[in-house]
């Protein structure tokens, strides 16, 4: 079972009574497909929880590869997280506008560096909005210092060479959180140059099944267990996920999280990597 103290959800209602805690950072992590055509800063500027500061994952990632918002180096991410105000005994709570993307992702990254004190708005910002709590508007306001030191959890990254030795073992489960018709090879991927297809032995979860269907809101434990079951996905047992980029492959990891599973790694180059990689074998849905 999870030892962590910290939930990995929070409600609005928590939030709200705990937003001014100086130990609370919150962070606005909304980050959308070019398809939607939002600017997710100029989104922040107009209106974010009190306080928020705004994480931007394509910001703090890794810039020496083609691959889009790769993990940070150690270093790089714990100066991020430290002129954001975040030390070790700081409670990260995060948030999004676009349905867990990419809240999660920063969930899974803070967990990644070490740091277990993170917990995801559960609706996001829907939910503070339903509860009709206040908003703010402009630039971030600057925050004292945070000291935090990170340290990589490896057992949470999967890299393209450990997936290729992963795929030999019965034991291993990988799933594939992008939607089912990307999964099986008969729609385009939106990002140009990616073949269409999926990564043999990997199942298919579209990340919004694991969503309840009137709001953005993670589904209860029970019914999370139903869905993963209907996957035909054991959370007892290790488990891979990746997606089109390696955000929301997190909202498997979190909605894994909720049953009692903290390992789960994600494949962070994903499909964007894969995909790009004509030696690399797929499986489309015309040839299995």
């Amino acid at each position: 079972m999870i030892m962590n103290s910290i939930s990995s959800l929070v409600t609005s209602e928590w939030l709200f009574d705990h937003h001014q805690r100086p130990d609370v950072v919150i962070l606005d992590a909304t980050w959308t497909l070019p398809a939607q055509q939002r600017d997710s800063q100029r989104d922040f500027r107009q209106s974010h929880l009190p306080g928020a500061q705004f994480f931007d994952i394509d910001a703090i990632a890794e810039h020496n590869t083609s691959l889009p918002h790769m993990l940070p180096s150690t270093e790089m991410f714990s100066l991020c997280a430290r002129q954001l105000g975040i030390s070790s005994d700081t409670h990260v709570v995060v948030y999004d506008s676009n349905q867990f993307m990419a809240s999660a992702r920063v969930w899974w990254t803070f967990r990644v560096f070490g740091h277990e004190k993170v917990s995801v708005l559960n609706g996001g910002m829907w939910a503070w909005l339903e509860g009709d709590y206040p908003l703010e508007s402009g630039a971030k306001l600057p925050r004292a210092l945070g000291t935090l030191k990170s340290e990589r959890q490896d057992h949470l990254v999967v890299t393209k060479d450990q997936l290729i030795t992963k795929m030999g073992s019965p034991s291993h489960q990988l799933v594939d959180a992008r939607p089912s018709d990307r999964f099986k090879g008969i729609a385009q991927e939106p990002r140009p140059g990616l073949r269409s297809g999926h990564i043999p032995g990997s199942r298919s979860l579209f990340f919004k099944a694991l969503l309840d269907q009137e709001s953005p809101t993670l589904l209860p434990v029970k019914t999370l267990e139903r869905v993963f079951e209907g996957a035909g996905i054991d959370p007892q047992r290790p488990v891979t996920a990746s997606c089109g980029s390696g955000v929301t492959a997190a909202v498997i990891a979190l909605g894994l999280y909720q049953l009692g599973q903290d390992k789960v790694a994600i494949y962070d180059g994903s499909w964007s990597e894969w995909g790009l990689d004509d030696a690399l074998p797929i499986i489309t849905e015309a040839a299995s």
